[in-house]
């Protein structure tokens, strides 16, 4: 299932033009309105997920910089050994590695992860976000959901046959 690896790039090539849109056209924390609850707003994230540990001091850098490769490789080596039939596990581990390429591209550049995407209600805004993390997410929810429902849906779908 290797062949499922061009939706990684694609993530990657993604992530990295909108990144760099949002660094060059953006000023730093200050929100642009595209929607109602949905604004551009430039962010630096030196930590992981929600800002986990972006106050550690720089070691971080580096420590989520190796972890998000060992899980790239991992990723891959899971992604070889799928078989035919699991497309969507195929789908949901290469968006899920697009979107970690993408992250890691930011830490070894810049020693931070640029986020732009900011969703809000009211006064409550989601942690600012990027394409790689939304990859992610979604990447992760498919897995999930496949993990979950894929069998079941496909057993109905056979005996539907």
């Amino acid at each position: 299932m290797l062949k499922w690896l061009w939706l990684s790039v694609v993530v990657v090539v993604l992530d990295q033009g909108t990144k760099y849109l949002a660094d060059t056209l953006l000023q730093y924390h200050l929100p642009v309105p595209l929607f109602p609850m949905f604004n551009l707003t430039l962010s630096y994230n030196s930590g992981a997920a929600f800002s986990f540990l972006s106050e550690a001091g720089g070691w971080q850098r580096w420590f989520f910089t190796v972890f998000a490769l060992v899980i790239s490789v991992v990723l891959v080596i899971w992604i070889k050994r799928l078989k035919n039939n699991e497309l969507w596990s195929a789908v949901a581990l290469s968006l899920i590695l697009g979107g970690a390429i993408g992250n890691v591209i930011d830490r070894v550049m810049f020693g931070y992860v640029i986020d732009f995407l900011d969703v809000y209600y009211r006064q409550w805004h989601w942690p600012i976000f990027n394409i790689a993390d939304s990859a992610i997410s979604v990447g992760v929810a498919v897995l999930l959901f496949d993990g979950l429902f894929g069998s079941k849906c496909l057993k109905k779908h056979q005996e539907a046959e």
